[in-house]
């Protein structure tokens, strides 16, 4: 298979914002019991944070974690996880049928994520609850002192504010099995008031109302019209949601859905759009996408399971055994993200440990990396600066998600220091090689400083990491690649592989 390409540094899309690169983390499952937190691991630090979890999560350098949900945060007390542990409320958690003990409330992740190095996205409770309790939370997180809300926190220990400055409106209120869902205008305009109000509390802060769960909702993409028409002027993101599966086992289907996300961020965008130019507005709004994975390997299982069972703590629920062909198809959505990243500007892979993640943890037991971890990784590392335009002349075919779909995915990213140029390049096809030749004289000279690939040497596409056989699936130095006279980038990448291309400019 014959592959053209062009890559110029005055082909600019966008400045890639680093949160393109974020994560999410609900009280769900083992996410955080057991998952990032387990008193009594043999890993565990002085605050109970498994630190095996934790240099995973280090590694993979994440910006910004969107915290405590989800479906949870929508009937969710923030009070419940204050103060001394011993005198926290066990509650039921009614979007997941589940206990929930409170050991880790706002304090304990705060710390977490200091740890990690990660900025704290928080979702407000606007299901059961609204303004009045949104402004109490951003008091004691973001207020210094001589309130009650901020002295509280300061009893508790924690003298500075946290200064948290993304504000999630709250979670899925199109959807119907959320609980406090709401219609279009209503939440609209509650997320407007709330808006206003915690904006109040100082400079910097930003919201991000909530669109729709999925694409595939009946009041796509009205939804995003008629809540931005009620709070345009006073947020500055709107949420996206999808996730992605394969249970037809239709590999290049699943592959084709990469540009059916596409499509999804161009309808919001034009909404967006639409709603601008009625508004007579200079000011921009911008995608959050944060809430996204592939999803399906136990998704039918486990919903039985969940809506059944009786009120566990912790349970498993949602933890995906990632394979390559899983791994794939995260490279190219990342790539998605990045070519779209003048109107996506935050994305968070949901979520980041044991459910639906990129990181499984045993309770009791070892922590690893699933397949998915890796591109996020690569991406994460590299992926920022200038997204630039990549020019791919290559076969295409045709699916049920979507057209003319290139064999050959491909993203480029020119670094904040502007020495290296990264290119993300996804080989779609089934059974054929890409010769590719990529024209690189917009940058003077080039040369191959690294290669990692990912699949390519045939075998179980649906091959996972386990437990026990915890690196199947990992990161190779690649070859068969290399740079001609400074300017043509030449070689052969094998059929279902992925690879990170770095070429150094001189």
């Amino acid at each position: 298979m014959k592959v053209r390409a062009s890559i110029h540094k005055d082909f600019a899309i966008s400045e890639i914002d680093d949160r393109l690169y974020s994560a999410f983390i609900e009280h769900m499952g083992r996410a955080i019991y057991s998952g990032i937190y387990e008193p009594g691991h043999p890993t565990a630090n002085a605050d109970g944070f498994r630190t095996d979890v934790l240099d995973l999560v280090r590694a993979l350098k994440i910006p910004a974690i969107r915290y405590p949900g989800g479906n949870f945060v929508s009937a969710y007390n923030w009070e419940d996880g204050i103060g001394p542990k011993e005198t926290r409320p066990v509650r039921l958690d009614l979007a997941w049928r589940s206990k929930e003990t409170n050991q880790v409330g706002i304090n304990e992740f705060a710390g977490w994520a200091k740890d990690a190095g990660i900025e704290m996205m928080l979702a407000l409770n606007l299901g059961s609850r609204g303004i009045d309790d949104a402004r109490n939370f951003v008091e004691y997180c973001n207020h210094p002192s001589g309130t009650h809300w901020s002295d509280l926190r300061r009893s508790h220990g924690v003298e500075q504010p946290y200064d948290v400055k993304m504000w999630c409106l709250g979670n899925e209120l199109d959807g119907p099995w959320q609980i406090g869902h709401k219609e279009a205008k209503e939440y609209g305009r509650l997320a407007d008031e709330t808006s206003k109000a915690v904006k109040a509390f100082g400079k910097g802060i930003e919201t991000i109302v909530c669109g729709s769960s999925n694409d595939a909702m009946p009041t796509y993409p009205d939804w995003e019209r008629q809540v931005l028409e009620e709070c345009y002027d006073s947020v500055d993101y709107i949420s996206l949601h999808k996730y992605f599966g394969n249970s037809s086992h239709d590999t290049l289907n699943f592959f084709g859905k990469i540009e059916e996300t596409g499509r999804y961020i161009q309808s919001i965008a034009g909404a967006i759009d639409f709603v601008k130019a009625r508004k007579r507005s200079k000011k921009d709004i911008y995608i959050c996408f944060d809430e996204w994975n592939v999803w399906y390997h136990r998704r039918e299982q486990d919903s039985k399971n969940w809506r059944s069972w009786d009120w566990p703590e912790a349970p498993e629920l949602l933890e995906e055994d990632y394979n390559l062909e899983d791994a794939l198809f995260v490279g190219g959505l990342l790539n998605e993200f990045i070519r779209r990243s003048d109107r996506v500007k935050i994305a968070c892979i949901a979520q980041l440990v044991n459910v639906i993640a990129p990181i499984r943890a045993e309770r009791g037991g070892k922590a690893w990396a699933t397949s998915i971890y890796y591109p996020y990784q690569f991406a994460s590392l590299y992926g920022r600066g200038t997204a630039l335009r990549v020019s791919v002349d290559a076969p295409t075919y045709n699916c049920q998600a979507a057209d003319d779909v290139s064999y050959l995915d491909a993203a480029g990213v020119l670094s904040k220091s502007g020495d290296m140029v990264t290119l993300f390049v996804l080989n779609r096809h089934l059974s054929e090689a890409a010769e590719l030749a990529v024209d690189l004289t917009g940058f003077g000279d080039a040369r191959l400083a690294e290669h990692f690939v990912i699949g390519g040497e045939g075998g179980d596409i649906r091959a996972a990491n386990t437990s026990d056989n915890p690196e199947r699936i990992k990161p190779r130095a690649g070859s068969g690649v290399g740079v001609e006279d400074g300017k043509r980038l030449r070689g052969s990448l094998p059929p279902l592989s992925y690879h990170v291309l770095r070429l150094a400019l001189t």
